[in-house]
């Protein structure tokens, strides 16, 4: 099993379809957090507990962290030189003691029920003990932003 960060080709024709609204204050989105015995990747469709049928992949819930994760605050859309963006507040959860190596981004507002946007590998499992676990999101710039389309 393994995370490999990627979009999800769902959500690349959801868009198209009209699927999601990034506008502030539309669609809701959140975040959960995975074990390394998580398979995420550009196949992920939506949110479940246990992807790839692991048992236990998706983090314990321990302090402010539950099942499903937590609600991101869409810090909104912009263009720059013909890159689109949005951007989210970075999210911590707090009094955890966890350890995560990736996450889900996805959507609770879209026809299709709980829609993957985005897996996220952190590259190495990250831990918090009796503590706070923050995912700090990229700077919403035109190179850098955790969702970017140019043409």
């Amino acid at each position: 099993m393994a995370i490999t960060q990627a979009i999800a080709n769902s959500f690349k024709k959801q868009l198209l379809e009209g699927e999601h609204n990034f506008g502030t204050g539309d669609d809701k989105f959140k975040i959960a957090l995975y074990t390394s015995s998580a398979t995420l990747n550009s196949s992920t469709t939506a949110y479940a507990a246990n992807p790839g049928g692991g048992a236990n992949t998706e983090v314990a819930n321990t302090g402010q962290y539950t099942a499903g994760g937590g609600l991101l605050v869409n810090s909104g859309t912009s263009i720059t030189a013909g890159v689109a963006r949005v951007d989210f507040a970075d999210r911590s959860f707090t009094g955890v003691t966890l350890t995560a190596r990736g996450a889900l981004i996805y959507n609770t507002s879209a026809t299709a029920t709980n829609a993957a946007v985005c897996a996220l590998d952190f590259g190495s499992d990250k831990t918090a003990t009796a503590g706070v676990f923050t995912i700090q999101f990229p700077a919403a710039t035109s190179t850098a932003a955790i969702l970017r389309i140019s043409g």
